[in-house]
């Protein structure tokens, strides 16, 4: 071969080189500019993907290629492979919002940006109306093998993702209330007659059923506290209730009969607290109970407005009782339930 045919080859070779550079460098340049532009999706809503645990890169590009989420899956792994995040891509469920470009799409799958479902707990619920509600809970997985005891969970909001399951949850409930009574207990008021927080949970549980507004709990509980100083019974229908149904509505009034029967939970027939919560307490109940408001207050009655009238003296107390008793008349002439 000679000098002339081999510096043709050559450049020849060097040439095709640059040219394949070029073309390389412009499919980078189309690349970057398919996974900045705007997404397909055009509907006004977000487009929900859910990536199972063990998709892999290809697995998850073609879902959402399928789902009209990127156009061009091979695209999308190119750039999963060029920011070294195929390991890190999360499964889970997302939703997709629109327009979103294929670089933003792999950025929420990198950083876990999934979806986040809400199971609100209101206070006040037993345990066996608790955990009905979890059940009940479309997203949530699995059963529930967990059996909490009464006045264990804390009533609240919980934020969960697509795979989670019914016994986590539960579990974060037990877990909340627990670091709850922790950082309250120490900052308790002097002198409270109840020495643990198991026997708080307790009070609160009963401060929680008998009212439902906020301003009221603090005084409801100093009723409470003042009376089981004193040595007096606590006579809480709600916890009547409890021993009858374990907190299942009973559809109708308290009988004579029931408010003379002596069970556990009878603070009529009791002394001091029942045997365990009949409800789980809410943060407010709890902390009403650990820092009652200071007052004389030991009698409170329903005054007709949702609220209730407070006593000190037994005498106030019977006339608030035949202001509701008028009330209730009033409300129904002929008596009937």
């Amino acid at each position: 071969m000679t000098a002339r045919r081999v510096l043709w080859l050559v450049g020849g070779l060097a040439g095709l080189a640059g040219l394949l550079c070029l073309l390389f460098f412009a499919g980078l340049r189309y690349a970057d500019y398919l996974l900045d532009e705007p997404g397909p999706i055009r509907t006004e809503t977000a487009t929900t993907v859910v990536l199972d645990k063990g998709d892999g890169v290809r697995a998850i590009a073609q879902k959402l290629e399928t789902a009209g989420v990127i156009r061009d899956a091979r695209i999308f792994r190119l750039e999963v492979w060029r920011m070294e995040v195929g390991r890190s891509l999360k499964a889970g469920e997302y939703a997709i919002p629109p327009g979103a470009s294929m670089r933003a799409v792999t950025s929420m799958l990198a950083e876990g940006k999934v979806v986040l479902h809400r199971l609100t707990l209101p206070e006040g619920l037993t345990t066996a109306q608790a955990l009905r509600l979890v059940q009940s809970d479309p997203v949530l997985l699995g059963p529930i093998t967990r059996s909490p005891a009464e006045g264990t969970l804390l009533p609240d909001t919980y934020l969960f993702s697509r795979g989670e399951t019914r016994d986590a949850v539960i579990a974060r409930m037990e877990r909340a209330q627990r670091e709850l009574i922790a950082l309250l207990w120490p900052a308790r008021a002097a002198d409270l007659p109840y020495a643990t927080p198991a026997q708080a949970i307790i009070l609160a549980s009963i401060v929680e059923k008998e009212t439902g507004i906020d301003r009221e709990r603090g005084r409801v509980a100093a009723v409470f506290v003042n009376r089981l100083k004193r040595g007096m019974r606590l006579q809480s229908d709600p916890t009547i209730i409890y021993g009858i149904s374990k907190g299942e509505p009973l559809g109708r009034g308290i009988r004579v009969s029931e408010i003379a029967a002596v069970t556990p939970y009878n603070t009529y027939q009791i002394d001091g607290l029942p045997p365990t919560p009949i409800a789980n307490p809410g943060r407010a109940a709890i902390e009403a109970v650990l820092k009652p408001l200071d007052t004389k207050d030991l009698f409170f009655v329903a005054d007709g407005t949702g609220g209730h009238a407070f006593a000190v003296s037994s005498d106030d107390h019977v006339r608030n009782i035949a202001k509701w008793r008028a009330i209730e008349r009033k409300r129904n002439p002929s008596g009937k339930p």
